[in-house]
């Protein structure tokens, strides 16, 4: 297929680096194409930033068939544009969409097309330290039709958006709060696809979080109520002595691409690395001990986020003395040094973004 391109008739004012925040700001270009039985995936086009023509039936409204990615383009000190592990967010998308009864689309073509979209848009890439361009590809139904099926049409978009960093607290200790009241998913359901429903699950108990002071959600199992799974907007991991453990992923865990490269990483180091259940009851014995000697979650939109503070019912535990451990912070530096090109990318996992 070929994509054809529409330009803006006029762009925009692009903001200052230091005056980002995240996903409120989008660039003038984004990708679109659909798909409907006959034709398949077609009609691929870069075309001007804007609304989405929509009938009030459309399924995606009304039944949450939706999913979706987040990846990142960065800036590098000669000024180049490169992407940090793009094809394995494609690859997590058509399992997300294989869940979602959605068609599979095909990865090399989605590569072609953010690249094209990312070198057209390559202005827009902030080189402040800290901040990327991040990229939200997702597909949605669009059959005009309130009875429940799976639709038969579908809209792939890609839209780009600059960015600062994702919390407010930078790479600084964030509170994180455990709940038994909620659950996000479980298994045999969705709870490993990227889908909207996912993060409407979670939104209550976010609100929550917040009144009370916490950044974010630690989402416990939703059968036992008991064994660690992840939080809101990342995985997470816990340092108990020299052993990084991490929870397993099970069917309701989503597959972060951060994570594995958290666990590659770490790997490298020579650091144990164990994927197994872990009860929200070990991590606090663990504390009492003295043996939890880190908490971090990870991400794409965070990287590494290191975790100080954790309150379970009324029992509240500080990590770390409420600083960032020594293992989060070699995490964060170092994954950030190979997604901005100041270090060497010794595992494949960077994709230039070459000027047409």
């Amino acid at each position: 297929m070929e994509i054809s391109i529409t330009k803006a008739d006029k762009l925009k004012d692009r903001p200052s680096d230091t005056s980002l925040g995240f996903g409120t700001i989008f660039t003038d270009h984004m990708f679109n194409m659909d798909y409907d039985p006959e034709k398949g995936w077609h009609n691929p086009r870069i075309e001007p930033y804007g609304p989405i023509n929509l009938s009030p039936a459309t399924m995606a409204l009304h039944y949450g068939q939706a999913i979706f990615e987040g990846l990142k383009a960065y800036r590098t000190a000669d000024g180049g544009v490169q992407l940090f592990r793009p094809m394995d967010n494609f690859k997590r998308m058509n399992r997300s969409a294989e869940m979602l009864c959605i068609p599979a689309v095909d990865e090399q073509f989605l590569m072609k097309a953010l690249l094209k979209l990312v070198d057209m848009e390559r202005a827009w890439v902030p080189s402040a330290a800290g901040t990327s361009l991040y990229i939200r590809p997702f597909i949605f139904a669009t059959d005009p039709y309130i009875g429940l099926k799976a639709s038969s049409t579908y809209r792939f978009c890609m839209i780009l958006c600059p960015v600062g960093a994702y919390y407010p607290e930078g790479f600084n200790p964030v509170k994180i709060w455990v709940t038994r009241d909620y659950v996000r998913a479980v298994r045999g359901g969705v709870g490993q696809a990227k889908t909207a429903g996912n993060y409407a699950a979670s939104l209550y108990a976010t609100e929550l979080a917040h009144k009370d002071g916490y950044t974010q959600v630690l989402w416990l199992d939703g059968v036992e109520l008991k064994y660690v799974e992840e939080v809101g907007s990342m995985n997470i991991f816990f340092k108990l002595g020299d052993e990084i453990v991490t929870p397993q992923l099970n069917g309701s865990i989503l597959s972060g691409v951060t994570r594995d490269s958290v666990i590659t990483m770490a790997k490298s180091w020579g650091v144990k690395v164990t994927e197994r259940r872990i009860a929200i009851d070990e991590v606090f014995e663990a504390h009492a001990k003295g043996d939890l000697k880190e908490v971090f979650g990870s991400g794409t939109a965070a990287v590494i986020s290191p975790v100080g503070n954790i309150k379970y019912h009324e029992k509240v535990i500080d990590i770390s003395d409420g600083k960032v451990g020594p293992l989060a912070s070699r995490l964060f530096n170092e994954l950030m040094d190979i997604q901005y090109g100041k270090a060497e990318d010794k595992f494949g996992w960077i994709v230039p973004v070459k000027p047409a």
